[in-house]
């Protein structure tokens, strides 16, 4: 907002009072009142002062939410509103930074983000730390970015910390992309093989189910007395001595009458 006040040549409201009328000069005879030029100047001055003044005072206003219009538009002038905005603020912020501190603390990382994320989140608060005066030294912030790693990355962060050179924070990035992009790949390498255990796995019980089957048809085709007595192919048709199905032409029982009466005749 100071920004887009200073643009538009109207800040100066803001940090100076409203111009005093011109004095008299003071001679040896007394004080002479200010010449026709210097009032004239004087009041382009105050014209001027007084247009900065309803402008600045203006865009401020435009500028806050529809909440805090009604409570700062009493307020008769611009640098009064800026004063009571700035010390509002300024306190809410130096409150955010005791709570930032402890954010940073507190950040755990976990596994259901991306980690080159969460690493991003931390640098934007320790950038935040630093504007405001309380900046992390880059070894700590190092350090710190690796013991928040989660249980998962635990071979990784003693891989980290067996490291005998100090790391930068982009190094550090740079070892965690890489780090991260390797996981990415096993894991996909391990969901590819998936589907294949599977369907070996439904190979197996496919063929079990089809065996017990078989082996179930089979005994029911088998009697008691050990013989098979399911369907022959060759033994499919009927008899050719009787017509009739279900046994073979030397036990057809008519064929047996046959050869009885016969031997009895001879």
């Amino acid at each position: 907002m100071l920004f887009y006040l200073k643009t538009l040549h109207v800040s100066i409201v803001l940090t100076d009072d409203s111009p005093s009328p011109p004095t008299g000069v003071t001679t040896a005879e007394g004080v002479r009142p200010p010449s026709a030029a210097q009032l004239a100047e004087h009041q382009r001055v105050v014209e001027t002062w007084n247009t900065n003044e309803y402008n600045c005072r203006n865009y401020i206003l435009n500028a806050l939410d529809d909440s805090l219009y009604d409570i700062y538009s009493t307020i008769p002038t611009a640098r009064e509103i800026w004063e009571s905005v700035e010390k509002k603020y300024k306190t809410e912020v130096t409150c955010s930074n005791k709570f930032m501190i402890g954010k940073f603390i507190n950040f755990k990382m976990v596994d259901t983000k991306s980690i080159l994320q969460q690493v991003e989140e931390i640098q934007v608060i320790a950038h935040d730390l630093e504007v405001e005066g309380m900046g992390i030294n880059s070894n700590f912030l190092v350090g710190s970015i690796i013991e928040k790693l989660p249980p998962s990355w635990k071979n990784f962060k003693l891989y980290l910390k067996h490291l005998t050179n100090d790391m930068s924070f982009e190094q550090l990035v740079l070892r965690i992309h890489v780090g991260e992009e390797n996981r990415l790949n096993e894991k996909a390498d391990a969901n590819s093989l998936e589907p294949s255990a599977n369907f070996v796995g439904e190979e197996s019980t496919s063929r079990k189910k089809h065996n017990n089957k078989k082996g179930k048809q089979g005994s029911k085709n088998s009697s008691k007395d050990g013989k098979n007595h399911g369907p022959n192919k060759k033994n499919s048709g009927p008899c050719y001595v009787c017509g009739k199905n279900g046994h073979k032409a030397k036990d057809c029982s008519f064929r047996r009458g046959q050869g009885g009466n016969n031997g009895g005749n001879n």
